[in-house]
């Protein structure tokens, strides 16, 4: 077997695991049979030697690991899934950064900052003399950069080998995995779904669709990463869920860069999918859909509508219009125009009329979320105006306003920029309006049922959902947790409304089994450890 000192560079990994070696998992499930060879042992020092290498050790699978994800939902997926990887091999999943022998950074490449923060953690890890593997889209996107030489890489689409490259990196070897996943020449999705798993909160299941798009966005770096579409079959999917709600998951995610291009590239569609998902949720359960783009979801919108009014669907959907302006739109090449994505809204939320035979696929109440990018190339002060004469008209509860950033290798990067200071000054003049309403204040009153799923930041309320995805926070009452409950809004903020538990209502229990433990592996239950 050839050797490979710490400053080669390999290409893949089977330039030094030949295909005569047994792989990490065969090793894993071979231990069984492994007879230790006894011996006497004549004081206690000896054992205590024997069961705790030594902390320096290079032997795979005993070292502490710290995992940071950067990015979209997408990401900490991946990121829950190399965690559980990983952990079922037999390594430890640490929360300290500086206890970890080894740093497994996941990357976002959307923005300059997230790039930076990444960065900044590869700069850290060397100066405190931690092992490196580096994940997810910057890598994948460019992977000669500079600041990347020497460094392991596990690509977006190999994530099921994250335990090979990770025993290399410790040995010493710098190794690299970026190819795609594919079926007789088809790109596939990615990984497998039903690969162990670590959620990050174990109530919620978040669940990638297809991955890439069909889109080219002069601005986006993803893309580059990413790909053309690739989506997951839907038994594959409905399979996932159905493991999901049997670890005790009482929310789900779907997730990708683009949900409503889903299964254009296997032969079905997104409303399909949806009602084979909903068939198999529990009562009280609930299914968040992630991100659409305006193109795909207008072919749809009547089914769409009819999903979206599902008691077990939340009646949300984020859909990023990025421009009020159709000049910058087509610099963008977002292939919509702002006709298009007011149709969209305005269809979903009964601001216009409409013939009587669609009143039934409305879905009254619906919280609409976007994206803004300010300062895009060539937009000038009239296509601002437009876009800030959206928000007022639209006040959509929730609003991501992005600064914009160029990103290397993208069209939009060589395109004449627009100055700094005018950047800043219209991110922050829509923020300014975006922040002049309270969009809750009219629900103080209600009586709602809500989702509970987790702590809120300050540890001082639960953080549930109501049937519009929007944030209520209850008392810490630990039996709310994973459950339904009724409550009286008392008080409502920008982002979230109170609610008091009703004192006479029933606590539904939406799992049909007990949650799993933080931290504990998500499938391996038909798995001897």
């Amino acid at each position: 077997m050839p050797s490979a000192s710490c400053d080669t560079l390999l290409d893949d990994i089977e330039d030094i695991v030949s295909q005569e070696d047994s792989k990490p998992q065969d090793r894993h499930f071979a231990r069984k049979y492994v007879v230790p060879k006894v011996r006497k042992r004549n004081t206690q020092t000896d054992l205590q030697e024997e069961n705790s290498p030594p902390s320096d050790s290079t032997i795979p699978g005993i070292q502490k690991i710290w995992i940071r994800t950067w990015g979209c939902s997408h990401n900490n997926s991946d990121g829950e899934y190399m965690a559980g990887q990983l952990a079922a091999y037999g390594y430890k999943i640490t929360e300290n950064a500086s206890d970890a022998d080894l740093w497994l950074l996941n990357s976002c490449t959307v923005k300059n900052p997230a790039e930076d923060h990444f960065r900044n953690s590869i700069k850290k890890a060397q100066e405190e003399n931690k092992k490196v593997v580096l994940a997810g889209c910057v890598p994948q996107a460019q992977p000669r950069q500079d600041y990347l030489k020497g460094l392991s890489i596990i690509g977006v689409q190999q994530i099921d080998r994250v335990v090979e490259v990770v025993e290399e990196t410790i040995k010493g070897h710098s190794v690299r995995l970026l190819g795609q996943k594919k079926d007789n020449g088809k790109r596939l999705g990615g990984a497998r779904l039903d690969l162990p798993k670590i959620r990050k909160n174990p109530l919620i299941e978040i669940i990638s669709i297809n991955t890439g798009c069909l889109n080219a966005c002069t601005y986006c770096k993803t893309k580059h990463a990413r790909g053309n579409l690739a989506s997951y079959p839907i038994d594959e999917l409905v399979d996932r869920a159905k493991q999901s709600f049997q670890e005790g998951v009482c929310e789900i995610w779907l997730t990708s860069e683009d949900t409503g291009a889903y299964g254009r590239d296997i032969g079905t569609d997104l409303p399909t999918l949806l009602w084979n998902l909903v068939e198999v949720i529990p009562e009280g359960a609930m299914l968040r859909l992630g991100m659409t783009n305006p193109p795909y979801i207008l072919e749809h919108l009547e089914e769409m509508a009819k999903i979206l009014n599902h008691p077990r669907v939340y009646a949300f959907l984020h859909i990023p219009v990025q421009s009020a302006s159709d000049s910058v739109l087509m610099d963008m090449k977002r292939e919509y125009c702002m006709a298009d994505f007011k149709r969209v809204v305005d269809f979903l939320k009964e601001k216009k009329v409409f013939p009587q035979e669609m009143m039934s696929s409305l879905v009254p109440g619906i919280t609409i979320a976007t994206d803004i990018i300010c300062g895009f190339p060539g937009e000038t002060e009239q296509d601002f105006q437009e876009t800030v004469k959206l928000v007022e008209e639209y006040r959509f509860p929730s609003l991501f306003i992005n600064q914009f950033y160029p990103r290397p290798g993208t069209p939009a990067a060589k395109m004449e920029q627009v100055p700094a200071q005018v950047k800043k000054q219209r991110t922050k003049d829509l923020s300014r309006i975006f922040h002049s309403y309270n969009p809750y204040d009219h629900k103080i009153g209600e009586r709602q049922q809500v989702l509970v799923t987790e702590e809120s930041f300050d540890s001082k309320f639960y953080v549930a959902h109501n049937r519009f995805y929007e944030q209520v926070l209850v008392p810490k009452n630990p039996p709310f947790m994973g459950k339904m409950v009724e409550v009286d809004i008392y008080e409502s903020g920008k982002h979230f409304m109170k609610g008091q538990p009703v004192s006479d209502a029933r606590v539904y229990t939406p799992s049909i089994s007990k949650p799993l433990a933080k931290g504990e592996v998500s499938g391996l239950t038909q798995i001897e450890i």
